[in-house]
């Protein structure tokens, strides 16, 4: 008999139905994905042999569980997905507040149903995604938001005392009886609520306004923490800390392939910029590379963290970007540039806490850096070193020809707009630049030789072989030594980085 034929106790009594608890639930499920080598969490990348692991046994052990991480690393995520170890459907006694099990009622409410009805009691059927709940940890959360409160307007029509549980208006712990609670940043919450949630963990019991209430909840929590909070803001009262059985430290992607796959994965990008917009894997690298200075640089604060979500907003403006100028160019497609990548400044200055606060522009200064040093590094997996270059006696710098016609007073201006004609015409003005392409990348097609033509410009400028100055609608290359008198190009280390640190934090 399947769960739509059951719609009384009697049906589900005859059906050979037996309660489960939630731990035993989600423990019984994940056994069984794991015994059929399924995915247990999907989309999940880089916590193969890490996080993953770490949160099975906590499943098998049947503890709550704490996950402990900085910003932007899927603990939120992780937490939704436990859904998937539910059942798809439970019974519930139709009409009670907290989702009573038919066989084993726990409020006053489906306790008197049955009572009354017997066999006859109604039945409904309880959906894993409604078994989900999530709050957020804010300091203005109250104890009645969580456990409850007593109703005085139920109290009075009832004409029953405040020690009644019939008078009592529950909050989102016991609703989410028999299902998944979730708290967000849990050390956000007040000391003293956490510690209402102490008795609920352990004991089973709960109080309100002072009265005792026995009720015995079956829970699955789930709580995330940043560990910034234990300092910042608040901190997990160490009693609560004690009775959470599992905390498990998560962590940001270990390469920049992982980084890559989390990206494309989360990226919004529509279906008319997928057809408008071709792009390649430097761009990705690119983005990702961005993610990594961040977290090594001086100018960033560690503790706070640099989300995933600077990588996913960096590429998203990337591609809107080269969208852009499609549009204003009346083009029905184009090709991302080295130009789209650098005007995705404004999704960084926002996800990166700076060690040292003052001026708007400060958080964009070190974003241009950021992006600067990125196109370092990868420029050395595409092209000659040009320090090393510099060192060969017995031959010249591959990078002699452009350093001659840029130290001859020509300069070239890359402009963000650009049509496509007049962006390689740019290029192509530059002798030198496509020989070196076309040397060491001889089977690119035309779109990514032209990319990666402008890809040596920046890399040259980042190496301090040629300058690169920041013009309001692009970036324009010139002679090093001519440019000695102007503001430096971003991603340089300059000898004066000091002056342009914002005051330090007060």
């Amino acid at each position: 008999m399947t769960h739509d034929a059951i719609r009384t106790l009697g049906q589900l009594r005859a059906s050979g139905y037996k309660p489960r608890s939630v731990k035993e639930e989600l423990r019984d499920n994940l056994i069984q994905k794991l015994r059929n080598k399924e995915d247990v969490f999907p989309g999940i990348f880089g916590y193969e042999e890490t996080v993953i692991p770490e949160l099975q046994r906590a499943i098998l052990a049947g503890h709550h569980i704490n996950l402990l991480g900085l910003r932007g690393q899927a603990k939120t995520r992780i937490a939704r997905l436990l859904i998937n170890l539910l059942d798809e459907y439970v019974p519930v006694v139709e009409g009670s507040e907290l989702n009573d099990d038919p066989l084993q009622p726990l409020s006053v409410f489906a306790r008197n149903l049955i009572a009354e009805k017997g066999d006859d009691t109604p039945v409904a059927w309880w959906h894993r995604l409604d078994r989900y709940t999530e709050k957020l940890a804010t300091p203005d959360v109250s104890v009645a938001d969580l456990i409850g409160d007593a109703d005085p307007i139920k109290a009075a029509t009832l004409k029953l005392p405040y020690s009644d549980e019939r008078v009592i208006h529950f909050g989102l712990i016991p609703r989410a009886h028999r299902g998944i609670f979730v708290i967000n940043e849990l050390p956000d919450l007040q000391a003293r609520i956490q510690v209402s949630l102490f008795n609920i963990l352990q004991e089973g019991d709960i109080q309100i306004r002072g009265f005792k209430v026995r009720l015995p909840l079956d829970i699955q929590f789930v709580f995330t923490a940043n560990p910034e909070d234990y300092t910042n803001r608040g901190s997990i009262v160490t009693p609560l800390k004690d009775r959470i059985d599992a905390q498990i430290i998560t962590h940001y992607p270990k390469s920049i392939e992982i980084g890559k796959r989390i990206t494309k994965q989360e990226a919004r990008i529509k279906e008319v910029q997928k057809g408008m917009v071709t792009t390649n894997e430097i761009v990705h690298d690119l983005v990702e590379q961005v993610a990594v200075e961040a977290r090594g640089s001086e100018f960033v604060d560690a503790k706070s963290g640099v989300s995933a979500r600077l990588t996913i907003s960096a590429y998203e403006q990337v591609i809107a970007g080269a969208e852009r100028r499609a549009l204003i160019n009346g083009e029905k497609n184009t090709y991302v540039r080295v130009a789209d990548f650098i005007s995705a400044v404004p999704a960084i200055t926002g996800k990166v806490e700076l060690v040292y606060e003052g001026e708007q522009e400060g958080a964009g200064i070190v974003a241009e850096k950021l992006m600067g040093k990125a196109i370092r590094t990868l420029f050395l997996q595409y092209f000659p070193d040009p320090d090393k270059a510099k060192k060969l006696k017995n031959r010249p710098s591959p990078y002699k020809t452009i350093q001659e016609w840029f130290g001859n007073g020509n300069t070239l201006d890359i402009l963000h707009d650009a049509h496509v004609n007049d962006y390689r015409a740019a290029l192509d003005k530059v002798p030198g630049l496509r020989d070196i392409v076309k040397e060491l990348h001889p089977k690119e097609d035309a779109d990514t030789t032209y990319f990666l033509m402008e890809f040596l410009l920046h890399g040259l400028a980042e190496h301090s072989l040629i300058s690169r100055n920041r013009l309001t609608a692009g970036a324009q290359f010139k002679d090093l030594l001519s440019s000695m008198f102007t503001m430096p190009s971003f991603g340089d280390d300059d000898d004066d980085e000091e002056e342009e640190k914002p005051r330090r934090r007060r």
